[in-house]
Parts: structure tokens; sequence; C-alpha cells
């Protein structure tokens, strides 16, 4: 039976690159996939993109290019990525812009746009999804609104025979069932077929993270070669049967544990994991270890998509300030917690709100909020460093946070080192559902 193997070349907007390189080379891939966005990151983006209409794309696109436009177009292996973030078509322009440096003759580059629906949520009453409320309670300090696009324009842009396609807000599974709707014919009613390649895409997505990464415990997990971790692929059949492995050679593992672990991560109900494309059920499903580093996954159910489609609405939300400053040696544990009651009573004093702020000693409570005086064997914390950070109305006001922790290093405890302090806008995320009629997607087609 003839198959499709796709490789994960980032998990997240800063991963390395060059595990990407190595599937290019080794893995005998036909589509490469960079899954690059969060809901952080493309609100994030809107605000580049808002400070410069020619940005708002992911800031490593061009290094990522460079390294495996050249090996993919040798190889015929297709490139799939959400790094165009809040700005594709600028970020596809790019990539042509690199294909044209590299010599890369007659590449067709697709940009996906439509995921914007700013103008159909703003002021609108539709209910905020995780909390109370509705958008038009936000007012005017919306600054972007993203829907989660499902299949449709990416096989799409693999039709009108795009060798890179450049998304924007796609749903992570989405940016790898989309090649095997596109090879295999899938139709998209067909729940099972849908639901199988949904979840080849949802180990895939976080690349690293089903190969050993973030599964790393020494002496409980033990994953050898995460210097040079390498990045996961899947092998998938016409009916949906897949495996995922690695290039032989490559660091870390692929094993039943790391599998259900990322067939786990970030979903709600196994039973019931909703994407634009179908709501897929992991409840029976069953990770068999085939060989060395390659795991298969069977027993993938799914249902009829939603009839909606997630919003994700990014909008200020005040400023955050923080400030860090260290204490070593004897006492250093009771020096830190007098650095922060200091400041607790500093920032009482100019009026900040109890409620809005965080006095931690990373190393000691940071965490796990422990009693005073809680430690495994009796012992006090050689080094701890104090932490503090408060919400504010202002950014003047914010800066004033980090300004009281820095000032402890001539009017605070000995000893204390290492101060440094901080101020941001604060940007929040909140979620809507939308009629996925009211979505409307474009595919746009460059060529070098």
């Amino acid at each position: 039976m003839r198959t499709v193997r796709i490789g994960c070349g980032a998990g997240f907007a800063d991963d390395r690159v060059e595990p990407a390189l190595e599937l290019v080379e080794h893995g005998a891939l036909d589509y490469l996939v960079f899954e690059c966005l969060a809901e952080r990151t493309v609100a994030l983006a809107q605000l580049e993109r808002l400070a410069d209409p020619k940005s708002g794309f992911n800031e490593w696109l061009v290094e990522r290019m460079e390294a495996v436009l050249a090996p993919c177009a040798e190889r015929g292996v297709r490139v799939v990525t959400n790094m165009g973030a809040a700005n594709p078509l600028a970020a596809a322009q790019v990539v042509v812009g690199v294909a044209r440096q590299l010599g890369l003759g007659g590449v067709r580059v697709a940009a996906v746009t439509g995921d914007d629906v700013l103008d159909v949520v703003r002021g609108s009453d539709l209910p905020l999804t995780d909390g109370n409320g509705t958008v038009a309670d936000l007012g005017e300090r919306i600054i972007a609104s993203n829907a989660y696009l499902g299949v449709g324009p990416v096989v799409h842009a693999l039709e009108l025979g795009a060798d890179v396609v450049v998304c924007g807000r796609v749903a992570d599974p989405s940016l790898f069932l989309a090649p095997l709707v596109h090879e295999f014919g899938w139709p998209l009613d067909d729940w099972r077929l849908l639901a199988r390649g949904t979840a080849v895409g949802h180990l895939l997505e976080c690349a690293g993270q089903v190969t050993g990464g973030y599964f790393a415990d020494p002496g409980v997990n033990d994953v050898p070669g995460l210097v040079r971790l390498g990045f996961p692929l899947a092998e998938v059949a016409a009916d949906g049967a897949f495996s995922v492995s690695k290039v032989p050679g490559s660091g870390g593992r692929v094993t039943v544990a790391t599998v259900a672990e990322q067939l786990l991560y970030e979903v709600h109900n196994p039973a019931a994991y909703v994407t634009p494309d179908v709501v897929a059920d992991f409840s029976a499903a069953r990770a068999t270890q085939v060989d060395e580093d390659r795991a298969s996954v069977s027993g993938i159910d799914g249902g009829p998509r939603p009839d909606h489609l997630k919003v994700s609405v990014a909008y200020r939300d005040g400023f955050i300030g923080e400030g860090q400053i260290s204490y070593a040696g004897a006492n250093a544990e009771a020096r830190g917690r007098l650095a922060l009651d200091i400041v607790r009573e500093r920032l009482r004093l100019l009026g900040f709100d109890g409620a809005e702020t965080r006095f931690d000693l990373i190393g000691v409570d940071a965490v796990h909020r422990a009693p005073e005086g809680f430690r495994s064997g009796g012992h006090s914390a050689p080094e701890v460093r104090a932490r503090v950070a408060a919400r504010a109305e202002t950014l003047a006001d914010a800066r004033r946070i980090g300004r009281e922790v820095t000032a402890l290093w001539l009017n605070g405890p000995a000893g204390g080192a290492g101060a440094n302090r901080s101020a941001r806008e604060n940007i929040a995320v909140a979620s809507v559902l939308v009629p996925r009629d009211v979505v409307r997607h474009d595919v746009h087609v460059l060529e070098a």
C-alpha cells in the first residue's frame, strides 16, 4: 500500500533548525511541516504588524527557509508551515525572496489568509467561552481575532501546486492532515480517516516532545542523545494506519510511553478532541512498539466536525512589572524573605493591589508554594532568587515595581546581587466560537 511520509521540522516558534534539515536529508520525506504558532505567539505577532505592516511573521522564517529550501527542492519535499503568523502574505514574499537568493527558480509559494476575523468579532455579543461577558465588554482593548482554520485552504494551496504553503492560524493537526487529504483524496466527511490523520498531526505537532524531549527524567525516563534530539516523522497509509519514528542515529527515543504521553497532551477529552475538521476519539487508541524507535498507533475513530470555529481574541490587559535579585551563602533564604517583605510593604505604601502581585523565592516556593520553613531534610536553601511581579494600569507604574526590587541592592539585606527589572504590556487571550460559514479563506500563489 502506498504511504506518505511527513516530518515535523519545528514544534514551537523558537525551535531548532538542525533537526529539520536532518529530516529532509535522511528522512525520505514527502512533506516537512513547521508548526510554530501558539495563541500568544500570534497575538504578539499582531502587535508587531500594527507597528510595521511588513512584519508580523516568525522571526526565524528566513533562517529555516535558507536551511531547507534547496534540499527540499532537490528531493521534491513540500513544506507546510504556520510561520506566517499575523502576516502570511508578507511571509510568503520573504520565502520567494529566499528562493531567488538561492537560485531556485520556479518555486511556488502559497499564502493562506482569512483567519483574521477581527472585523467579524469586534464589538459583537459573542460570549467568551473561558470567562464572563462578551467580546463587546473588551471594548477598544482588542488588538486581534484569529480563527482556527482547518484543512480546506491548505489542501487548496497544494492542489494549486504550491511547493511551500505559508499559513497563519490553522489548527496544529490540520497542517499535517492536509497533505494526507491531498495525497490520498480523503473525503472531508470520512470522519474515521480524518481522525486518524488528526492523530498523526497531534503526535507530530510538538516535534521533539514525541521523541523524548520534555519526557526525559534521569533515572526514571532516561533518553539518550538529547544534545542531538531528532524530530519525528510519520509514515501514513491510505487507510490511515501509521507509525511514528525518527531518523536512525539521531538522538532521543520513540516508544509507546513517549507516544502515549504526547497523544494525551493538551487533549481535554480523549473521547472528543475537537478540531475544525473532525471530533477525534482517542479513547480506544493503542500504541505498539514495532521496532526500535518506531511505534504504531491504532484504534482512532472520529465523528462529525463542529459547526463553529474557535477564535482567539487578543486584547490589551494592563502592564506587568517584575524585578529579581539573588542571595547566596549562609542565611540566604532568610535574607531573601526579608527582601520580599520589604518590597511587599513598599508596594502597599505605593498603593498596589496585593491581589495582583506575586512574591516568590525561586528554588524554594515559586512553584510549590510550600509553607515557610518546609525543606527536604530540614536544610535551608544555600542560594535563592527573590522575584516580585505585579500588574499595573500604566507602564510607568509597572516600571516602579521592578525599581523597588533593584533598590534592594543598597537598601535591603546584605549580599544581594544580579538584580534586574523589566516592564511590559500584558496581552491576554480569550476565546469565542463563530459559525464556520462567516470565516472565508483565500490562497495567494507567488512564484520565484
